[in-house]
């Protein structure tokens, strides 16, 4: 426990340091957010708000591990070459989809437009950086060709091809479900920051201490964040950051060998990518009639009147009951 405290609290410190420097260089950059014209109305008040600050808790995280990393002999105690196999390979796929984030932030701004990389450019980088991530993991030696299911202790061996695809899909899909979740202030990381709690203590239960620190720095490192992310926002993280997250909380349930977990501990993201495909296939099936007032379903709250705080509070709160009722299923 005291390392993951250690984690969380470096990244927070550093996350939080940072903030205001990183705020004045993305202005100073004019790097400002692009509001879609088809999103609510109110939402147009956030135009060039800085974007891109998903760069904060990147550093905070990184020194963190870094630091804890050293202190804790994870990089030269060989009896823990699996945990840095998840240190390295789990910050390395997130860094890796936040880099993709980077370029789709990059070109919205260039073009001053709120499209960046077209869907397939971006859906085509994922599925290459998902196959390096467990590829690497098969490695080391960290990765099974097995899909345990929570509650039901049930293990199901799948032949490597389909175990890849599996993976992949998985990674992929919550990458892109953190992404559609990043869309008021706050949400994102106050959705993910119960999960990485979750992964952190479910990893030092599993005696894993790469993923256990790089959950607690996760973890520190959102709620540095959301001092300057919380409604009203002063910066956004950007495709940079929700796309980093998404592939943090994917590669920690791999690395804790349970993918199926983040049915229930990533509900909220789920609900949200369900929300736009319902909303899209009802739009379609029915020639113009909408399930939703406006989608992902954050928005449709909005539309009912709640406010973005009211939104957030509730999603965080149900992820944290979600976290702790999961918790039976952590083997």
């Amino acid at each position: 426990m005291r390392t993951i405290v250690l984690a969380f609290a470096l990244s927070f410190v550093v996350t939080a340091a940072i903030g205001p420097s990183i705020i004045h260089w993305l202005r100073k950059m004019k790097f400002g957010q692009k509001i879609l014209e088809d999103g609510p109305t109110w939402h147009m008040k956030k135009q060039n708000i800085p974007t891109m600050g998903g760069f904060m808790f990147m550093i905070g995280i990184a020194v963190s591990m870094l630091v804890v990393g050293v202190l804790t002999g994870v990089f030269y105690d060989g009896s823990t070459a699996g945990s840095i196999a998840h240190y390295f390979a789990v910050f390395g796929l997130a860094l890796l989809y936040g880099l993709v984030g980077f370029v789709d932030d990059h070109a919205k701004i260039k073009h001053k437009a709120n499209a960046g990389l077209t869907a397939m450019q971006k859906l085509v980088l994922q599925i290459v950086v998902a196959a390096v991530f467990i590829s690497l993991l098969r490695l080391f030696g960290n990765a099974r060709p097995e899909v345990y299911i929570p509650f039901a202790d049930v293990t199901l061996t799948l032949p490597w091809a389909a175990f890849v695809l599996f993976a992949c899909f998985v990674i992929v899909g919550c990458d892109n479900a953190v992404n559609l979740t990043d869309g008021i202030d706050g949400l994102a990381a106050s959705v993910t920051l119960p999960v990485a709690a979750f992964f952190a203590l479910a990893a030092a239960r599993q005696q894993n201490l790469g993923a256990m620190v790089f959950a607690g720095a996760l973890a520190g490192g959102l709620l540095g964040f959301l001092i300057y992310n919380f409604n009203p926002a002063k910066v956004f993280m950007g495709d940079t950051g929700s796309l980093f997250l998404g592939g943090a909380v994917a590669g920690l349930a791999f690395a804790c060998d349970m993918p199926v977990i983040l049915i229930p501990v990533g509900f909220i993201y789920i609900l949200e990518t369900v929300s736009v495909i319902l909303q899209v296939g009802f739009f379609k099936l029915t020639h113009g009639r909408r399930l939703f007032k406006m989608a992902p379903i954050h928005h449709h709250f909005e539309m009912c009147g709640w406010n973005e705080k009211q939104i957030v509070l509730t999603a965080a709160g149900v992820t944290t009951v979600l976290c702790l009722l999961a918790w039976q299923g952590v083997r």
